[in-house]
């Protein structure tokens, strides 16, 4: 089973300085038929534009996933870190009992491009803590690489849910298969380009949620850069 949800069907919000797409019900934008995929509760294709970004506000309860795609994000929180991420940085910031943050574009001249994920933990109340790595291209070239686990396998960031995030790189020919047990299902966002998934042409903001398959098949047509996620 395979089903499609195209680009232009997702919510969309354009404040001047952020234009972002909502995968899933998200703020002002509400569709009871969209609103998360078993633990995957938000996917925001944000773009921001210089010296601008999302002042300092609260989270609970949510595992928080940014994944640059274009330029430099700044992250600063509550917890006393901070960093400035770039394309192949991937952060996980666990907001548990509560935490305060910000992102701002870190340049005053270039945007800054990058995909907001949420995802529901598996428990409430755990510790707030944050972690980034970075996960360079040929790390991610025509396979599948784990980048969120629930345990941090390969040197992939930590997630509290039991779900896999993996990323993906596919260029024309290059192609990865994802097995799936048993009662499991994936979800495959594409960030940009061009990829066919279980032979579907899916092009920068389409994705499908799949399940009932023994294996995902994702191909590269065109620069191709895939998201999935893997969990019940």
């Amino acid at each position: 089973m395979i089903d499609i949800r195209r680009a232009h069907e997702r919510g969309h919000a354009n404040h001047g300085w952020l234009d972002s797409h909502h995968t899933f019900s998200f703020a002002d934008y509400h569709d009871p038929a969209h609103m998360g995929f078993g633990a995957l509760r938000v996917i925001n294709d944000d773009r921001v534009s210089p010296g601008s970004g999302f002042g300092t506000h609260g989270h609970r309860d949510m595992e928080i996933i940014s994944y640059v795609l274009d330029g430099a994000l700044e992250h600063k929180d509550s917890m006393g870190t901070g960093s400035v991420m770039r394309p192949g940085d991937v952060q996980r910031m666990s907001a548990g009992t509560g935490v305060r943050h910000s992102e701002y574009n870190a340049s005053k001249t270039d945007p800054v491009h990058f995909m907001q994920i949420w995802i529901l933990p598996e428990r409430a109340g755990i510790e707030p803590s944050y972690e980034q790595k970075h996960f360079a291209p040929p790390e991610r070239r025509g396979r599948l690489r784990p980048v969120a686990t629930r345990d941090g396998r390969d040197g992939s960031l930590t997630v509290h849910a039991d779900v896999t995030l993996y990323a993906g790189l596919f260029d024309a020919g290059e192609r990865a298969q994802l097995p799936l047990a048993a009662g499991r299902r994936a979800w495959v966002h594409v960030a940009r380009g061009t990829v066919t998934v279980q032979g579907e042409t899916l092009r920068e903001g389409d994705a499908a949620a799949i399940g009932d398959v023994d294996v995902v098949s994702i191909e590269g047509v065109d620069g191709g850069e895939v998201l999935v996620f893997d969990l019940k």
